[in-house]
């Protein structure tokens, strides 16, 4: 399959599959609200995975064949979490959606932040395809995977104020397709990625790292019976074992 199709593909993997979890909030509210936790404490172990045992050696890799200072390339996760920090604090777009001591933020508001967000996440997914097809396949299911609880959050807002629906499923459609978008527009500048690469590969790792432990880990923290902390435990090594083994097996096959 040509490159450009298969980073299509795959920002539509990282975007519009991720309303899977949106959908099954609006036909079956009581099994979310069970186990939106366990999906999230998955998720970060897909995130931490991806970002440690991919994308940050990777990066050294190919800051030495660029002869780009190891120092300089971690520079790039920094200036990602601190962004991102700020991004989050304009948009309040993950995990203020949780908190009951802090106002939902309004519906447009919200449709804007994960707009944002999913522009990001396509450039993310066409970059890291255009420096290797393995990386890019694990960089699409992260995305995916840290969408899905956000989808859920999302569609869980929308629905408590009045919103039909209809109209919350294309409002969710429309903002997942930005993914798209934002592959698109990486492709278009592709020819302008290749002397940046070790650095796009760090800014990744540092979105998913910040995504993770600032966005997702803490939403845990928030339950502690017996029960669910193994559930959540055993859910988060779910989440590292699985992806250590797809990236094992994608890079033997890229």
């Amino acid at each position: 399959m040509p490159l450009v199709l298969l980073i299509l593909l795959f920002s539509l993997i990282g975007g519009v599959f991720s309303l899977i979890g949106g959908i099954v909030m609006l036909y079956n509210e009581k099994w979310v609200k069970r186990n939106t936790l366990t999906i999230v404490s998955w998720s970060a172990g897909v995130l931490l995975a991806v970002a440690f045992l991919d994308l940050f050696p990777e990066a050294i890799k190919l800051a030495e064949k660029f002869s780009v200072k190891p120092e300089n390339v971690f520079l790039w996760p920094f200036l990602a979490m601190v962004g991102f920090f700020f991004l989050e604090r304009s948009f309040v777009w993950f995990h203020h959606h949780h908190d009951p001591h802090l106002p939902p933020p309004t519906n447009l508001k919200l449709l804007i932040g994960d707009s944002v967000h999913n522009f990001i996440d396509g450039i993310v997914i066409a970059t890291t395809f255009l420096i290797s097809v393995p990386i890019g396949i694990a960089t699409a299911i992260a995305v995916a995977a840290h969408e899905i609880p956000q989808e859920i959050a999302d569609f869980g807002i929308f629905l408590k104020s009045g919103m039909p629906k209809g109209k919350v499923f294309l409002l969710n459609f429309a903002s997942a397709m930005m993914t798209t978008v934002g592959a698109v527009v990486a492709i278009l500048f592709a020819g302008k990625i290749e002397a940046v690469q070790p650095q796009l590969l760090a800014f990744a790792a540092g979105m998913f790292t910040y995504i993770a432990t600032s966005d997702l880990i803490p939403e845990l923290h928030h339950e502690y019976a017996g029960e669910s902390v193994w559930k959540q435990s055993v859910s988060f090594v779910v989440g590292v074992g699985a992806t250590y083994l797809l990236l094992q097996v994608t890079h033997q096959v890229g």
